[in-house]
C-alpha cells in the first residue's frame, strides 16, 4: 500500500488516481498527524509526501515528518515531492534517508518509474554471505560475460548488480582508472529490462562545456554558426535504453546544472528547437574521483550527486584482488592467440606469480596492455617472467615519475643504490617482492643491501 501525504486535496486526488490506475492500493493523509496514524494502522510499502504542510513553506515540517518515519519504519521507502526552487530541501531529505525526490510539476511516467524503483529496491533479499557466493552460481542467474574474476569482493559486487539491474535505479560506479567501470555499467544494462534497447556510452571528460548541449541534446541545422546539419544528441540515442556517463566528475558546474534538469524532469530540448521532448532512460555514471569530497569543496552539485547516487558501487583496485590476476592474464592470452595467430601460446606458472605481485597502478587496463605487448613480440610458445619483465621495463612513465638524472650527475652505483632504496620503500622492505621487481635473486639483493648500507631489519 502507498501512502500519499499532501495538504492539497487536488494533489492527493491526482496522485491517488494515477497510482490506482496502475495497480497500486493507496491511502491519503492531509497532515503529519493523520499520516502517522494511518502508518500505524496499515502495512505500508511506500510513502510519497510533500515537503510543506504549513503557511511558512520552509519545508521543516516535511523534514521532521520524514525523520519520524525513518525512525519508526527505517526500511520504508519515502519519495519526496518538492518545487524546483526547493531542491535544497530535497537534498537534505536524501541525507535523512529519503529514497528519491521529484519536482513539481511532475511527469506521471517518471513518478511511476520512481515508485517502481523504490518498491523494488526495498523488497530486494538480503545479500548472501560471501561464503555462499560462487562465480558459477552467479553466472547461472545473470549475464556477466567479459567480467573475469572470482575474488569475494567482486562476487559481492556482481550479486548487487544482479539484484538492482531489473530496477531503474540510477547507479554510480566509483573506482580507480582501469578497474572495469564500463564493464560493470554494461552488466547493469544487460541484466535489466532495457537490455534489448540502446546502451550509449558518453565520456564526459572529452566534451568541452561549449559543446555539451550540442553533444548531449543535439541541434538543428542553423542553431549556431557551425551547425551545418542536424545532429542527434546522446540522450535521444539512448531513449528507452541506458546512458552511461563516464568521468562525470570532470563535468563543469554549468553543464552539471543542465544535466540535472534533464535527469530530474526527464525532458530536454534540442538546440534550435523549442519543443520539449520526453525521455525514458536508465542512468549509470562512473568516476575515478571522490565525488563526496568534490561536493564538500563546492566543485560538484550536491543535488546532482544525490540524483545519480541512488545505488553506489565501489570497485576494488586490482592490487586488492591479486588472486584474479592469473585469471585475467589467461583470459587476455586466450583472446590474443586468435588475434596474433599463435594458438600454442601459454604463460608459465612463474610468470603468473610474478605478474600477481606487480603493483599495477593502472589496474586491469595496464595489465591488459602489458600482456598484449608481450604476446606481440613473443618468439616462443611459453611466456616466461622475463618476457613480461622486458615489456614492463618499456612501459611509459607514470604521472609523477622522475626522469633520469642528467649524464655525469650520478654514477651507476649511486643510481643502483637509489633504485634499491625506492623499491624497498615501495614494497615495505619485503625482500621477495623487491628481488622479483629488480630481477635479482634474494642472495644478490642481500649483497647489494649490505654493500650500500641499506637497512632491512623489517624485511621478511
Amino acid at each position: 500500500m502507498v501512502l500519499i501525504i499532501d495538504d492539497d486535496i487536488a494533489v492527493r486526488a491526482s496522485l491517488g488516481l494515477l497510482l490506482k490506475q496502475n495497480g497500486y492500493k493507496t491511502k491519503e493523509a492531509a497532515n503529519p498527524e493523520e499520516a502517522l496514524q494511518l502508518a500505524g494502522q496499515h502495512p505500508l510499502e511506500l510513502v510519497i509526501m510533500d515537503m510543506n504542510f504549513s503557511i511558512d513553506t520552509t519545508g521543516h515540517d516535511g523534514l521532521d515528518l520524514l525523520s519520524r518515519f525513518k525512525s519508526l519504519y527505517p526500511k520504508l521507502p519515502v519519495i519526496l515531492i518538492t518545487g524546483w526552487g526547493s531542491i535544497s530541501l530535497a537534498v537534505e531529505g536524501m541525507r535523512l534517508g529519503a529514497a528519491d525526490f521529484i519536482t513539481k510539476p511532475w511527469s506521471n511516467d517518471y513518478l511511476l518509474q520512481a515508485a517502481r524503483t523504490a518498491l523494488s529496491l526495498s523488497q530486494e533479499p538480503q545479500e548472501e554471505a560471501t561464503e555462499g557466493l560462487t562465480r558459477k552460481k552467479l553466472d547461472k542467474q545473470y549475464d556477466f560475460g567479459n567480467i573475469v574474476g572470482q575474488d569475494p569482493q567482486l562476487l559481492q559486487i556482481l550479486k548487487k548488480i544482479g539484484q538492482i539491474a531489473p530496477t531503474d535505479a540510477s547507479v554510480l560506479i566509483e573506482g580507480e582508472s582501469g578497474t572495469g567501470k564500463e564493464l560493470i555499467a554494461e552488466a547493469v544494462h544487460r541484466n535489466s529490462q532495457r537490455k534489448s534497447q540502446p546502451f550509449v556510452k558518453v565520456n564526459l571528460g572529452g566534451i568541452s562545456s561549449t559543446l555539451f548541449e550540442s553533444e548531449m541534446f543535439g541541434h538543428r541545422r542553423g542553431a549556431f554558426t557551425d551547425a551545418k546539419a542536424d545532429r542527434v544528441g546522446r540522450f535521444e540515442l539512448a531513449n528507452k535504453g541506458t546512458i552511461f556517463l563516464d568521468e562525470i566528475g570532470e563535468l563543469d558546474m554549468n553543464s552539471q546544472v543542465k544535466l540535472l534538469r534533464v535527469l530530474q524532469d526527464r525532458t530536454y530540448e534540442v538546440l534550435g528547437d523549442s519543443r520539449s521532448r520526453k525521455l525514458d532512460i536508465r542512468v549509470v555514471c562512473a568516476t575515478n574521483k571522490d565525488l563526496a569530497m568534490l561536493v564538500e569543496e563546492g566543485k560538484f552539485r550536491e543535488d546532482l550527486y544525490y540524483r545519480i547516487n541512488l545505488i553506489k558501487v565501489k570497485l576494488p583496485a586490482l592490487r586488492e584482488r591479486q588472486e584474479d590476476v592469473p585469471l585475467l592474464v589467461q583470459y587476455f592470452v586466450s583472446n590474443l592467440k586468435k588475434t596474433y595467430n599463435h594458438p600454442e601460446l601459454e604463460v608459465s606458472p612463474r610468470a603468473l606469480q610474478w605478474l600477481k605481485e606487480l603493483p599495477l597502478p593502472g589496474n586491469i587496463r595496464e595489465l591488459k596492455n602489458l600482456v598484449e605487448r608481450t604476446v606481440l613480440v613473443a618468439e616462443r610458445d611459453i611466456l616466461q617472467a622475463e618476457d613480461f619483465q622486458a615489456q614492463a621495463q618499456q612501459s611509459p612513465a607514470k604521472p609523477g615519475d622522475k626522469t633520469l638524472p642528467a649524464v655525469g650527475t650520478m654514477t651507476l652505483e649511486e643510481m643502483e643504490a637509489s633504485m634499491i632504496k625506492k623499491s624497498m620503500d615501495f614494497y615495505h622492505n619485503n625482500i621477495s617482492k623487491v628481488a622479483r621487481a629488480l630481477g635479482l635473486s634474494r642472495a644478490a639483493l642481500y649483497r647489494r643491501l649490505d654493500k650500500f648500507n641499506i637497512p632491512y631489519d623489517a624485511a621478511d
